[in-house]
């Protein structure tokens, strides 16, 4: 993905935080973190609800291979992707909620749209 951000991580730190959230947000509908990271968590988090919409063998394969969950991926499929059939795009939204308390960071809840 061109204009990605490196997050203060090597590629692959990178690539298994972002895992990791995005399946949290999958399974939880919202998390807390940073205005970058949840901008991050945004487009891989869309692009697998967009692939969960297709619903056939080899899009279950591409979220499996990314979604740490089997459980998490299931409910993608079963409950997630119907819920957005026919909205393209803008599935979860980001609430600023002001700066961290030990660094000043911005914080943000990402959470997936109604």
């Amino acid at each position: 993905m061109p204009g990605t951000r490196k997050l203060g991580r090597t590629s692959d730190h990178r690539k298994a935080m972002l895992r990791g959230m995005v399946t949290f947000l999958l399974e939880n509908g919202q998390i807390e973190t940073t205005v970058t990271r949840a901008k991050e968590v945004r487009a891989v988090a869309e692009k697998m609800i967009t692939i969960g919409k297709k619903n056939d063998l080899h899009s279950k394969r591409q979220v499996m291979a990314y979604v740490t969950k089997e459980a998490v991926a299931k409910k993608l499929f079963d409950e997630i992707a119907p819920k957005y059939a026919e909205k393209n795009g803008g599935y979860t939204q980001i609430v600023k909620i002001g700066p961290r308390r030990g660094d000043a960071a911005e914080m943000a809840i990402i959470k997936l749209a109604d």
